[in-house]
């Protein structure tokens, strides 16, 4: 059993639905051309097919990028998400073998409807947590205007699914217009996650709210491979921000870092997901294959991630916890 627990998917009503109502910004990014050569964003039967080739295998569902905030205003990203989620939820219903839960995608340039829309998906369709991008409508995760939101999903013990996003038009160096040899998805999204991470532990979000969970794409992104870094860098800050630290958190920074999950997104990379199950360890990392983002309507991912937690030689009881057991408690799904 294999539950991938953060897949992307772009509807045939949503997609419809985007076209129309997303401005400039979408079509400047190319966002068009992004969804319209991945087929099996939108392609229901390709996605089955894929599924059936592994026996077990079943995917929770994300709303894929761009996030609405940063293509459409606030009153289309509210009609947007309502249809999207609702979809998601037909799917849900329709093939619960193959589909075991959606997250919401939320309005978040309208934050009032966003937590009526939060509430909607919950309480009316089971959802099983929410997708938030970073930055999500140019705003860090750690800003108060979020903390409503987390509050909400810490009463329900619901989790935070992080995405990054960073658009070309965010340049690699100061003078430029824009980012060149797609540095900023290589290399910009795994920094956009690294720094809401470190945002979220130093302002005090875990201890705010207690039972908050976060999952975080790419395993971590940069944290595994620069924990240690962190570390020193704390030991290097001024003072005066070292006793800010001391006093806002209950325990040590790098301790905070180890209570976020991270998926197995790793395009496969064995030696990067050593590093991450290093970090993390099996409590922590769940399986995820950033499904279909290849050229083989997202069978490579499936397969290589599937083959990179293999090569980690783990006992029984780990790699099932790191398949479906930690995603099993997650979504909650052991109480059914």
């Amino acid at each position: 059993m294999k539950i991938d627990i953060y897949t992307h998917i772009i509807p045939r009503k949503y997609k419809k639905a985007l076209y129309q109502r997303a401005d400039s910004r979408f079509f400047s990014e190319n966002w068009d051309k992004v969804i319209d050569g991945t087929p099996a964003l939108s392609d229901l039967n390709i996605r089955l097919r894929i599924l059936e080739k592994y026996e077990g295998l079943s995917q929770v569902l994300t709303i894929a990028s761009p996030a609405l905030e940063e293509v459409t205003s606030p009153e289309d990203a509210i009609y947007l998400a309502k249809i999207g989620n609702d979809e998601m939820a037909e799917l849900v219903m329709k093939y619960p073998d193959k589909f075991t839960a959606a997250i919401a995608c939320l309005p978040v340039n309208d934050m009032d409807a966003t937590l009526t829309e939060a509430e909607r998906v919950i309480n009316d369709l089971d959802f099983k947590g929410i997708q938030l991008y970073t930055p999500s409508n140019g705003i860090s995760l750690d800003s108060p205007v979020f903390f409503p939101l987390y509050e909400m999903m810490a009463e329900y013990e619901l989790t935070v699914w992080i995405h990054p996003a960073r658009g070309r038009h965010v340049p690699d160096y100061p003078g430029e217009d824009h980012s060149r040899y797609y540095i900023y998805q290589m290399f910009g999204w795994p920094y956009e996650t690294t720094a809401a991470m470190v945002r979220i532990v130093f302002s005090g979000i875990f201890d705010k709210y207690p039972g908050i969970k976060f999952i975080t794409h790419h395993c971590g992104a940069m944290l595994p491979f620069f924990s240690e870094r962190l570390v020193i860098g704390q030991d290097y800050a001024e003072e005066n921000l070292k006793a800010k630290w001391k006093q806002a958190l209950k325990k040590q920074p790098i301790e905070y870092f180890k209570d976020f999950y991270a998926d197995t997104a790793l395009n496969g990379n064995p030696a990067a997901l050593a590093c991450g199950y290093e970090f993390f360890g099996p409590e922590r990392i769940v399986f995820a294959t950033d499904y279909p983002y290849d050229n083989e309507n997202g069978e490579r991912f499936t397969r290589e991630v599937i083959n990179a937690v293999d090569s980690l030689n783990l006992d029984i009881e780990e790699k099932e916890m790191i398949y479906h057991g930690n995603a099993e408690k997650i979504l909650h799904l052991e109480e059914h």
